[in-house]
């Protein structure tokens, strides 16, 4: 908002402050709401690169299996991309339809924004065609969810994930105004945890934003019940529970899942939703995601990858690996559901704790 300097005023637009020390009789002071002050979002210039590349907010829409890939490191925390390329071929290769780079199971909140992008730019280089990416570039900042958005399209992501803003909790309004900052510029996707943001994006939010034809859907994580609200108004919505996936999908008119257990069992996921309703497979799942979380994401998962051998077994603090008892669980977690079915091709080991590297600062 552009300062205008007189000798006895501050003006922001139509409203007048006097200065200190002066006062002023002529003008009456006539303040406006805030949208009044609301400009146009004016946006990087889409470069050829990005046209190339770029996704309809339709394709987005007819995803049903999407990842949220998790990110592995080096010894001295930084990333491991071979291993990386590792995880999303074999997603690749068991019929995921999308990735989601940098999200609460990728851990983007512990990296900086340059390696949030590198990230989001190098599976665009390395897997763009095979995949759809999809960027997690939301803050709880409005500011750098622009920026960080407007890097993501422009290093080629088909679509952003926009989580509304946390901590520093905003009103609806505030809501509306900060996802429409960032829709235009592409298929967006919203994601709704309550649990993490400690604050529902309720159903008169999204339908304001659905006017928006960037809007490809929404991850919710609120429940089918609230799944279906939105199914019957047209809005379409991936769950972001794998324990209630199956059920969304086949019962409640779900598109799909983002999912944390397909990083493990993509084919049994894809099976899942996209093979036909099928309660004996998801009752054979279950387990598996009931110890998947049964410490905050990403926890079990780092874990899981680290006794499959195809992550190393390093962790950005404030992660820590699940306690012994647990990864004993789930070797024979894996062995009921049967190794086959799990990606890499090493035995699963039950790792000891001096096994873990913790890095602090990386």
């Amino acid at each position: 908002m552009a300062l205008l300097k007189t000798s006895t005023t501050l003006s922001f637009r139509a409203t007048a402050f006097p200065l200190h020390g002066h006062t002023t009789n002529t003008r009456k002071l006539h303040w406006k709401p805030t949208q009044a002050a609301l400009t146009s979002s004016f946006h990087l210039p889409m470069r050829s690169f990005e046209a190339k590349n770029r996704t309809s907010t339709d394709d987005v829409k007819r995803l049903r299996l999407i990842t949220a890939i998790k990110t592995p490191y080096l010894p001295d925390g930084r990333f491991d991309l071979e291993a990386y390329d590792t995880l999303v071929n074999l997603q690749i290769e068991n019929g995921v339809e999308g990735v989601i780079v940098g999200g609460t199971t990728g851990e983007g909140q512990l990296m900086s924004w340059d390696e949030h992008i590198m990230l989001i730019g190098h599976t665009v280089n390395c897997f763009g065609v095979k995949i759809k990416v999809i960027g997690n570039t939301g803050s709880n900042s409005t500011r750098e969810a622009i920026h960080a958005t407007e890097q993501g399209f422009a290093v080629g992501m088909h679509a952003a994930l926009h989580i509304n803003p946390y901590y520093g909790k905003t009103s609806l309004n505030g809501l509306i105004s900060h996802f429409n900052t960032v829709l235009p510029m592409g298929p967006t996707i919203i994601y709704n945890v309550p649990s993490r943001t400690s604050q529902d994006i309720p159903p008169q939010v999204i339908q304001t934003l659905a006017q928006s034809a960037s809007l490809a859907g929404v991850k919710e994580c609120m429940g089918n019940d609230r799944i279906k609200q939105y199914t019957d108004n047209g809005i379409v919505v991936w769950s972001g529970n794998d324990d209630q996936c199956h059920d969304a999908r086949w019962g409640y008119g779900a598109t799909g899942v983002i999912s944390v257990a397909s990083n493990l069992v993509p084919g049994l996921m894809r099976e899942l939703i996209i093979g036909g309703e099928n309660p004996a497979l998801n009752s054979k799942l279950m387990p598996l995601v009931e110890w998947l979380f049964c410490e905050p994401n990403p926890i079990g998962l780092n874990t899981a990858l680290a006794q499959l051998g195809v992550a190393r077994p390093v962790f950005r603090l404030p992660y820590v690996p699940l306690p012994l008892k647990k990864r004993m669980e789930f070797v024979n977690l894996v062995k009921g559901i049967g190794r086959e079915h799990f990606i890499g091709d090493k035995d699963v080991q039950v790792l000891d704790d001096n096994d873990f590297i913790l890095i602090g600062r990386h």
